[in-house]
Order: C-alpha cells, then sequence, then structure tokens
C-alpha cells in the first residue's frame, strides 16, 4: 500500500499539481487521496484510478497495475525492470544531458527504453 501511495504521489508532484488540482479534475476527494498516498487507505477502485490516469497523464493499465488489479508476466516484470533502472541511469548520469530533463513528464516504457538506446549509442555502453 504506501508502494502505491509513493508512486501516486510521485506521479502528482511530477505534473506539478496539489491535492485540490487533482480533486477539482478527477471528481476524487483530496483527504482521500492525501490517505492513499500515506499508505493509510487501500488504493482507489478502478474507476478512480482511470479517472486519475487521465489527470496524471499516465495509462490506466499502469495505475491498475501499480495499484495490484492487474497482475503482469514475470518476462515481462523482468522487462520492465530491467528498462526502469536503465532510464534511471540514463537521467541521473551528469554528464549526459540530452533529452533527458524533460520536468513533469511521465513517459511510456517504450519511450524510456528509446532514450536508452540512444544513450547506450551515443556513450558506446551497454545498459540493456
Amino acid at each position: 500500500m504506501d508502494k502505491f501511495g509513493d508512486y501516486l504521489r510521485k506521479l502528482r508532484k511530477q505534473k506539478g499539481l496539489t491535492l485540490k488540482q487533482v480533486e477539482k479534475s478527477a471528481r476524487v476527494s483530496n483527504s482521500f487521496l492525501s490517505q492513499v498516498e500515506r499508505g493509510v487507505r487501500n488504493p482507489p477502485r478502478p474507476d478512480i484510478l482511470n479517472r486519475l490516469a487521465g489527470v496524471y497523464g499516465v495509462s490506466a493499465h499502469d495505475l491498475l497495475e501499480a495499484a495490484g488489479y492487474i497482475k503482469e508476466k514475470s518476462s515481462e516484470m523482468r522487462e520492465r525492470e530491467r528498462v526502469e533502472r536503465a532510464y534511471e541511469h540514463v537521467i541521473t548520469d551528469p554528464h549526459y544531458s540530452q533529452g533527458t530533463r524533460m520536468k513533469g513528464l511521465t513517459l511510456s516504457l517504450e519511450a524510456k527504453k528509446f532514450i536508452v538506446e540512444i544513450y547506450e549509442k551515443a556513450t558506446k555502453r551497454d545498459l540493456l
């Protein structure tokens, strides 16, 4: 539960939104969202997650998966983790800034993989 709440908070902050703004856009109580973000409440129902996905600019599938409503296959999960780790390396590399300083954007896994591949070609390093 805490992990999902942290993920939801991160998405909101990446978009530069307050709980009040999300409440208005997604029609979800800001106190409820605050409790979810703090891990006091369980993840919202799928219909609420669908509304939040639009506000946070992520796919409903990603939120449903993070909330535990959808289970990924283990090979897909390993691939996702590999890409996420490689992408995290790229965006934190202080010597590489081409296309990695995109504040407020939430990227799909495919976009992250593409950025990692460009990084690999530019730096001649293998991350994937």
